[in-house]
């Protein structure tokens, strides 16, 4: 008598460690894809300001200067599971970048005298006049990119 109680308190405790770890199952497997959906939507965000900026530059209503700073800090940004190596992929981007990423920008280009800031300007200018084309050509391909298919 004593063995069916044993084993019938056995089976109702298997049985609760089951269903158990079958909820904490379902738990993990609605995480597992509401964390997807939020990578998927801020890749979505991402993809589409950096549209708007390539958009911009084509349109000439960003500096080429600006809009390499900003896709590059974005494409860095993407929260991509298989990261394609962009630095390859757009390499003038990249370059001009790698040129003027170490340029002060806002408070600190204030604070740089007026015969500095003239001269990083014209310097600037001048690496963005060299890269124009290659860039231009290289964002008509930025903006057919999809992370997402």
């Amino acid at each position: 008598m004593i063995v069916y109680l044993l084993l019938t308190i056995g089976l109702l405790i298997i049985a609760g460690l089951g269903i158990y770890a079958g909820r904490l199952l379902f738990l993990l497997k609605q995480q597992n894809t509401s964390q997807q959906r939020v990578r998927e939507q801020r890749i979505k965000n991402i993809m589409q300001s950096i549209d708007t900026i390539a958009m911009a530059m084509e349109q000439q209503q960003c500096d080429i200067s600006e809009g390499c700073i900003r896709l590059c800090v974005l494409l860095e940004t993407l929260p991509l599971e298989q990261r394609p190596d962009f630095v390859a992929r757009f390499p003038a981007l990249h370059q001009l970048y790698a040129q003027i990423k170490h340029m002060p920008t806002h408070e600190e280009r204030e604070k740089q005298p007026k015969h500095e800031r003239r001269a990083m300007d014209k310097q600037r200018e001048e690496l963005e006049a060299q890269a124009e084309s290659s860039i231009l050509k290289e964002i008509a391909l930025l903006r057919e990119f999809n992370p997402l298919l």
